[in-house]
């Protein structure tokens, strides 16, 4: 489907002003507690994360600034702060994710805005480490209206939306969905969220042409993988797109459950007999279902 150009967003007096000092941007402190006593400094190309974390307390001065902010610089520091042990688990990494975005504007919802519309153009770009997950996402796309299932921030569903795609999304987090409509409402397209869990979906059978699980599948444990793609192909029109990350371990701090390879792919194809099936690998693993 070939869409209008991508919508464009001008930037508010508030946008641009992020700081009156712009050392205030660099050293801001994102302070949690974590009981280890250590300096530490994490390099992602030409951004540097320093910590120094106490018993009290965990104290991060990253360079990140309204200009520079997105989900890839973010991950991209965050992720060498795991490394370090210094984050742990899902619920911490999310957290002081959330903490750094909002400290790169003296108004939360204007860094949020920076954040999406920063991310957004990564991923549209080829420097983006998420964009060849996204484009091969987009390119699978059939018909006129997408439902992104577990759409976490949206940055796919917005994509969608400003390729002229009718689109739905729906997460179990409530704080997502709602960073998802302001954006949306920021980058002036049309989209409905939806608070739902992918195994058991608020959505009339064959409701949308094309359901997308991007890196979900991940997330939850057998039985409810079996589920959530029962659902996908109840509601799916034409094709369920499914996109899985291989890893040697899975990612605790993304809250990833459990391991998968090809041969799960094959597996979770082989209880779909009701449904022609395309399986490949790009950027990890990808299964295409079209119901009969």
């Amino acid at each position: 489907m070939n869409g209008p150009t991508p919508t464009s967003t001008a930037l508010t007096e508030a946008d641009v002003s992020p700081v009156t000092d712009s050392e205030l941007v660099h050293s801001r402190d994102v302070v949690r507690r974590y009981g280890a006593e250590r300096d530490v400094q994490v390099h992602t190309g030409a951004d540097r994360f320093r910590v120094r974390s106490t018993p009290e307390s965990l104290r991060l001065h990253h360079p990140l600034t309204a200009d520079t902010i997105s989900d890839q610089t973010v991950v991209a520091g965050l992720c060498g702060l795991v490394d370090e042990g210094l984050i742990v688990g899902q619920d911490e990494f999310e957290q002081v994710f959330t903490e750094v975005v909002q400290s790169c504007h003296v108004d939360p919802a204007a860094a949020w805005r920076h954040f999406y519309r920063n991310s957004v153009r990564e991923l549209r770009g080829t420097d983006g480490a998420f964009s060849p997950v996204h484009r091969r996402a987009r390119s699978l796309l059939v018909g006129d209206s997408v439902l992104e299932v577990g759409s976490c921030f949206g940055l796919l569903a917005l994509q969608c939306a400003q390729d002229g795609f009718r689109v739905s999304a729906c997460d179990i987090c409530p704080g997502a969905l709602e960073l998802l409509d302001a954006a949306a409402a920021d980058f002036g397209v049309p989209l409905a969220t939806s608070l739902a869990d992918a195994r058991s979906l608020p959505y009339a059978t064959d409701s949308s042409d094309t359901v997308t699980l991007i890196h979900l599948l991940e997330h939850l444990d057998g039985p409810d993988v079996t589920r959530a793609i029962d659902e996908a192909v109840r509601v799916a029109r034409r094709r369920v797109v499914i996109a899985v990350p291989y890893e040697e371990v899975p990612n605790e701090h993304f809250g990833h459950r459990q391991r998968l390879t090809e041969a799960d792919l094959h597996r979770w194809a082989a209880d779909r007999p009701d449904c022609s099936v395309e399986i490949f690998d790009d950027h990890g693993g990808w299964l295409v279902l079209e119901p009969r």
